[in-house]
């Protein structure tokens, strides 16, 4: 009997030892250095909350580590460690090492399967690692619980769960992204093709990405809520908030009750849910889904036009636009979007329309300022001409901040309500009318009044100029003066001009015949001169050479193209002349000539300091802009240099020379040639490779120009003594070093504004990527120069290294003409 009692206690000290071995746990929630949690142990939150250890999900034979719900009847997982490297059997161990660092280890090998940081050589004192109540396990040392800033944190890698107290977004300071990504499948948690990620490119968002594809956009936070989330909204199961300044940019969540259990998911799917534990049934329920309806999918009714879901179809363009392919739109094809039913021309007349319950626009490439007032905000907005639209960027209390976009406006859709306002820029003949009668009546007498007035002018102006016309020709004009057989016009279709003809005499007599003290330089297209009419006004006058490498192409291009563009950053166009052989452009003259005369000059460059410089770089961009996306034209210039660059009295830029510039369609984006135009070191290299050309090769000149007016020296003409690179070169090993200031020309050294002239760099360094579509469009990179949030990192650039020091061929010039050392290309046959 005794030995019977002796057996059964044996047995039952077994299996209490058995079971003490199974459920193992260290010091209930914490590990210290140097501890070991095998398979079948883990770690316990102090209340119980969560528990970590080594499992394995669904039906897979593979093991992780990982955090979950210890409460539920149901296994919720919601962190893993090794996703990306699973464990094949169960001989491995966690630990902690001295240095503050967690590892999987392989026990039977040996080999770290898995790390929380790269092995660390620093000493840390006495680390810990804890399994907090709220699911975060933190690293911290010599019994420091520091929460706000532990040694490490599983919060800081998000799975493909957002935990309450978890911040989804960015770390400014430590450039830190914090994203969660779907699993796979129910039975891999390794990543799968979709995630949820704040986008900073402009006024923050978030996405949800299928890849590198955006499935769904939340749209910008409002200060109460995300615009295209209206569902989001105070709740008595959890507060919410959306945190932007300058060292973190993020979302977060927290429970208004602890005992509440709550997470947003992300399903391998694609779904977002916000699911919360219900007791009575034992499992998950959905709370709120916020892509539930077809007009949640990106850009579904494309630029300019709206969604909404309870219309058939849903897509509609805004008040004010038209479908861009009526036969396409009514068959419910939308991919070509909405245009303006009347172009903006940016006159003093433009206002803006009031467009309300909207999901507010994707707001890459927007700009915003949170301390401006609404109708601070207006004004800002109308002063630019590359401004589309504007709101409040905080709809909160009387609502406050700036938001701002340029370009389309892209993934719109409007609610039945609780949608945002937005005010869109419009022509005068396109604004709201006056709803009062009070206000049509005054309209119609201002109207009237206005019209009366402008009549009489029209009619004054029309006796003035046909009375002087008829004594110009008296004077100086024989009958037979201006020959406009099919070999001299200009015209092209139905292309109307509108563009004054200046006659030959009067051109002589401007120029004193042509003289060569008049002369200002020479180029491909022939010499310039400057003129002064009799009225006293100073002009420029482009004279086509018979010998010319540029002929009446060229002429008509440039006269089609600068006769409709309208910017204070591009060369004014007075008129032409065309009289038997000759054929001449007048232009607005300038009297500080080609940027190159100073940048490459020893003595004048010493005349602009780096405001100056920096000026002109923001004036450029913006020409540049206006011809990518704002003019009548998306125009292509394709030969974007120094040379090319005019200064007026004030040092502004001006674009010239529009002789080798090509006109786009509206929803055209690049072109192929066989005869390549432009100017070694300043062209693209899919253009001169390939003979590709689109806004991006413009983005390449204008990112070499950057780059030439911060250091002084010519892209092509620069050969480094040490590795023979040219300036692109050079700027690309100086940045990666971290001494892009080595670049600066010394004469700048007691004007620059170190952070100006290292954003120029870099965004210099962006534009001249070698893949056009690595490159920003000029609307990113005003932005960017504008601002002061971060930047990407710019990859390898085109045109990387230079050849030889006898490449040192570049030339000044004014008045978009270069001299014979200007490596111009006018005809070469692209691949």
């Amino acid at each position: 009997m005794e030995q019977r009692v002796a057996k059964i206690k044996m047995i039952f000290g077994f299996l209490v030892v058995l079971h003490a071995s199974i459920t193992c746990t260290y010091a209930s929630n914490t590990l210290s250095a140097n501890q070991i949690v095998r398979y079948n142990e883990t770690i316990v939150s102090p209340q119980e909350t969560f528990e970590l250890g080594f499992f394995s999900p669904g039906n897979s034979l593979n093991h992780y580590v990982g955090i979950w719900y210890k409460k539920l009847s149901k296994r919720t997982y919601v962190w893993v460690a090794n996703r990306n490297t699973p464990l094949a059997d169960t001989s491995s161990e966690l630990t902690l090492t001295r240095r503050g660092v967690l590892v999987i280890r392989n026990t039977t090998t040996g080999y770290v399967i898995w790390s929380s940081t790269n092995l660390s050589t620093t000493s840390v004192r006495n680390p810990t690692s804890q399994l907090l109540d709220s699911g975060n396990f933190i690293i911290y040392e010599d019994g420091n619980i520091n929460q706000e800033n532990p040694i490490w944190q599983s919060f800081d890698f998000l799975t493909d769960t957002l935990l309450p107290g978890m911040k989804h977004g960015w770390n400014l300071v430590t450039r830190t992204e914090r994203y969660y990504t779907s699993w796979k499948s129910s039975d891999d948690p390794a990543p799968g093709d979709f995630s949820m990620r704040v986008d900073t490119r402009g006024y923050p968002q978030i996405f949800l990405m299928n890849r590198e594809e955006v499935k769904f956009r939340a749209g910008p936070w409002n200060g109460l809520r995300f615009s295209g989330d209206p569902d989001l909204k105070p709740n008595p199961i959890y507060n919410f908030t959306f945190v932007i300044n300058e060292k973190e940019i993020y979302y977060q969540y927290s429970l208004v009750n602890r005992s509440v259990f709550s997470r947003l998911v992300l399903q391998p799917s694609g779904d977002i849910q916000r699911m919360l534990w219900v007791d009575s049934i034992q499992n998950w329920q959905l709370y709120l889904a916020p892509e539930s309806d077809h007009c949640d999918q990106y850009a579904v009714c494309k630029a300019f036009g709206s969604c909404n879901i309870d219309n058939s179809p849903v897509c509609e363009c805004l008040k004010g636009f038209e479908p861009a392919s009526p036969e396409k739109w009514a068959i419910a094809d939308w991919t070509q979007g909405c245009r303006r039913t009347i172009p903006l021309d940016c006159g003093p007349g433009e206002g803006f329309n009031k467009y309300t319950n909207m999901k507010l626009p994707d707001t890459r490439g927007s700009w915003y300022n949170q301390t401006m007032t609404l109708v601070e905000c207006e004004k800002k907005c109308k002063s630019n001409c590359s401004c589309i639209a504007y709101t409040n960027s905080n709809v909160s209390g009387t609502g406050s901040g700036c938001l701002l976009w340029f370009g389309d406006l892209i993934d719109i859709r409007t609610f039945a309500e609780t949608g945002d306002t937005l005010y869109i820029r419009m022509p005068y003949s396109e604004l709201d009318s006056i709803s009062s009668s009070a206000g049509k009546r005054r309209r119609i007498r201002v109207v009237a009044i206005v019209a009366s007035v402008i009549l009489v002018i029209l009619i004054s102006i029309c006796l003035f100029y046909s009375f002087k016309r008829k004594k110009q020709q008296q004077e100086r004009t024989p009958a037979n003066e201006f020959q406009h057989d099919p070999e001299n016009s200009i015209s092209t279709g139905d292309e109307d001009l509108e563009l004054p003809l200046f006659g030959l005499s009067a051109l002589y007599k401007a120029t004193n015949n042509f003289s060569m003290n008049n002369k200002l330089g020479e180029g491909g297209f022939g010499p310039v001169y400057k003129g002064v009419l009799e009225d006293g006004h100073e002009i420029a006058v482009k004279r086509l050479a018979k010998t010319s490498t540029q002929g009446l192409y060229e002429f008509k291009n440039e006269v089609i193209s600068i006769s409709k563009l309208q910017h204070r950053n591009l060369v004014k166009l007075l008129g032409c002349c065309i009289e038997g052989a000759e054929k001449m452009l007048v232009y607005e003259y300038l009297p500080n000539k080609g940027l190159d005369s100073f940048i490459f000059d020893k003595s004048r460059k010493k005349l602009l300091d780096w405001p100056a410089r920096y000026n002109i770089i923001t004036g450029i961009a913006r020409g540049l802009l206006y011809l990518h996306q704002d003019s009548r034209l998306r125009i292509i210039h394709r030969d974007l240099k120094l040379s090319n660059i005019l200064l007026d009295k004030d040092m502004n830029p001006k674009i010239s020379d529009f002789g080798m510039a090509r006109t786009f369609g509206g929803n055209q984006i690049e072109a192929n040639t066989n005869r390549v135009v432009g100017t070694y070191g300043y062209m693209a290299p899919e253009y001169a490779g390939d003979g590709i050309f689109s806004i991006k090769s413009d983005v390449y000149s204008f990112g070499v120009l950057v780059l030439e007016i911060v250091c002084g020296e010519k892209n092509r003409g620069f050969v480094h003594k040490e590795h023979c690179n040219n300036l692109v070169g050079h700027a690309w090993v100086l940045h990666n070093e971290e001494k892009s200031l080595q670049l600066v020309e010394k004469c700048l050294s007691e004007s620059i504004d170190v952070s100006q002239v290292l954003r120029s760099i870099h965004v210099g360094l962006l534009c001249v990527q070698r893949h056009p579509e690595d490159r920003p469009t000029m609307t990113s990179v005003i932005l960017m120069l504008g601002s002061e949030g971060p930047l990407p990192s710019p990859k390898e650039p085109g045109f990387y290294v230079g050849k030889t020091k006898q490449d040192i061929t570049e030339s000044s010039s004014s008045y978009g003409i270069s001299s014979n050392n200007d490596l111009s290309i006018t005809m070469l046959n692209g691949r």
